[in-house]
């Protein structure tokens, strides 16, 4: 305990430095997560309280839309690490999409995969994305990576998505608006399950439609970044055998990453690296995607740089591949 703790301290200092640009200042640990009711935020939530329960001062998650919103706050300084899918972050890094400018972020680690989730009520008469055209959907919040990829798969389909009336509706909110009828869909990227369409399935029944030949389309147009997935859905969700929902559901997914900016100390991104690590099981009990961090597929950013010290961490642990 006594190194835990340690290692945790200097972590918290050398933090403050970074932060601080080496003046004296309150040693904290900020953490861009998410929304309430996904993974982000969950995840977040138990790293705070595995760096909290060594350390005497700020611990904190900031609250935030999503991939969009924590990579522009670690990148200015107002996180000190976020949570951010692999199409986001490789889009800040050179300074396209909603970015006007390059940001300074890399990697300490690969996560997990998110899956794309095209949700709508069971009793809806869509069966396939196009039949969404003209209708209210949610493609969630403007600061989100789910708004990214909706208008990508969107355009791959052959449609704009000026042809669709699109809600820019946080995930709490497109839930309580499919289940108004308030919109006919809704878009929503994160780990298996989600935790507000595991709550909202309690009260509205709901399906997930299937993706065709948009996944082979991403993949020709931004690469390997997306992956062709499938979503056990009535396993992973309370579908009732009634409702006549495609199992497996084709989708894709995409890598999410835990990211720092470039000036970060290599010492502090280590002891970070280490951090998260040491962290695993809280992860693991707060969502079950966290199982899925490993030394041997953590350093797998590509496209996004990883930091030295989290590459120095890695070398260090090789011969920890197998270990949780």
């Amino acid at each position: 305990m006594r190194g835990r703790r340690a290692t945790t301290l200097l972590l918290l200092a050398a933090l403050t430095t970074a932060c601080d640009g080496g003046d004296a200042g309150p040693e904290r640990l900020v953490i861009a997560g998410g929304g309430a009711g996904d993974v982000y935020n969950a995840l977040a939530h138990a790293l705070a309280d595995a760096a909290r329960d060594e350390v005497t001062g700020e611990v904190r998650v900031l609250p935030t839309e999503g991939s969009i919103d924590n990579l522009r706050a670690v990148a200015e300084g107002q996180a000190d690490v976020g949570f951010a899918t692999v199409d986001a972050t490789s889009q800040a890094a050179q300074g396209e999409g909603p970015f006007s400018g390059a940001l300074p972020i890399v990697a300490l680690a690969r996560l997990y995969d998110d899956y794309l989730h095209i949700v709508v009520r069971a009793d809806s008469k869509v069966r396939q994305l196009r039949d969404l055209a003209g209708l209210d959907i949610s493609t969630g919040p403007p600061g989100s990576g789910t708004h990214t990829i909706a208008s990508r798969v969107v355009q791959e389909a052959g449609h704009d998505i000026n042809t669709f009336q699109e809600h820019h509706l946080t995930l709490a909110r497109s839930t309580e608006a499919l289940a108004t009828r308030d919109i006919a869909g809704l878009f929503v990227t994160g780990g298996l399950p989600m935790p507000a369409l595991v709550d909202m399935s309690k009260h509205t029944p709901f399906r997930l439609l299937t993706l065709s030949d948009q996944i082979d389309r991403l993949q020709a147009r931004y690469g390997e970044i997306y992956q062709a997935r499938t979503i056990p859905a009535t396993r992973t969700y309370a579908i009732p055998a009634s409702v006549k929902q495609p199992d497996p559901v084709d989708t894709l997914g995409v890598t999410n990453v835990l990211v720092v900016r470039r000036a970060l100390p290599e010492k502090t991104a280590y002891r970070l690296t280490e951090l998260l690590f040491a962290a695993k099981p809280r992860l693991v009990a707060a969502h079950e995607e966290a199982r899925r961090l490993d030394h041997r597929s953590a350093l797998a950013t590509y496209p996004v740089q990883l930091h030295p010290g989290a590459a120095t961490y890695y070398r260090d642990h090789k011969i920890m591949a197998g270990s949780p």
